[in-house]
């Protein structure tokens, strides 16, 4: 029997992610990356960001003078990561794959995997093998940073509320409802659209989240071959905290000669 993996990817969303996302300081979290890629001496050179969706941060650090590819498996994503980047004229490479299977050319001196993104990957063994892909995928020493929501977020902030927002283009629905036993946020996702005669589209999506404590990630890291090398309470060098919201984990390839 098949295991249920609860994998999914923004579909009808995308096309309106940008415009409800405009309070998302991005340049202040690409800049928070970018610090940290550089703390590690990597200023240049081959990054690849898993679960790039509409292409945000991939763009700013290829702003920054990183040879960027972006990998995510959604089409209507990565559609708008395409639009963007012929907009801005930069050289920047899409894979329409799933992180959980991605294949590259070559090695890369660093994988970035941001805005919860491995949240949505809701079983171990998947975060496993997304693990060591991106260790058979780094230069040998090369740098893993990503973050993650926390089990705090979802008990005490998302889980079990509903959010909207209404604009003239479009209004969504966002109920949550957070599973204990199984730690899964599950997101209902109704989005109404306006079509170009005034009236308005219904699409509806369901995603889900898992939260993954760190000392189970670290050991997730660490049986998947890399080094574990240090957790922030996110856009700070300050140690998580038991109400962090978000944290960063920083992982260093090895095994390679």
């Amino acid at each position: 029997m098949e295991r249920e993996t609860h994998f999914a990817a923004y579909g009808s969303f995308a096309a309106v992610y940008d415009m409800f996302m405009d309070n998302i300081p991005y340049r202040q979290w690409a800049q928070y990356i970018r610090s940290l890629l550089r703390e590690q001496k990597i200023e240049d050179g081959l990054v690849l960001e898993l679960g790039c969706g509409t292409g945000s941060i991939t763009q700013l650090l290829a702003k920054s003078g990183y040879d960027m590819i972006g990998v995510d498996c959604s089409p209507e994503m990565l559609q708008a990561a395409v639009e963007k980047r012929e907009e801005s004229g930069l050289d920047i490479l899409y894979l329409l794959q799933d992180m959980r299977e991605f294949e590259l050319y070559g090695t890369v001196k660093a994988v970035v995997c941001v805005c919860d993104s491995l949240n949505y990957v809701t079983e171990q063994e998947d975060l496993l093998q997304v693990f060591r892909l991106v260790n058979n995928y780094l230069d040998p020493g090369g740098i893993f940073i990503f973050d993650l929501n926390t089990l705090y977020k979802y008990e005490e902030i998302l889980g079990n509320c509903t959010i909207a927002e209404d604009r003239e283009e479009a209004s969504f629905i966002w109920e949550n409802e957070f599973d204990q036993e199984e730690r899964l946020n599950i997101y209902q996702l109704s989005l109404f659209q306006r079509e170009e005669s005034g009236l308005y589209s219904k699409h509806q999506e369901v995603h889900y989240q898992k939260a993954y404590e760190l000392e189970e990630v670290i050991h997730l890291l660490e049986k998947a071959g890399m080094e574990y090398m240090a957790a922030y309470d996110a856009f700070t060098r300050n140690p998580t905290r038991k109400d962090s919201e978000r944290i960063y984990v920083l992982a260093r390839e090895s095994g390679k000669a």
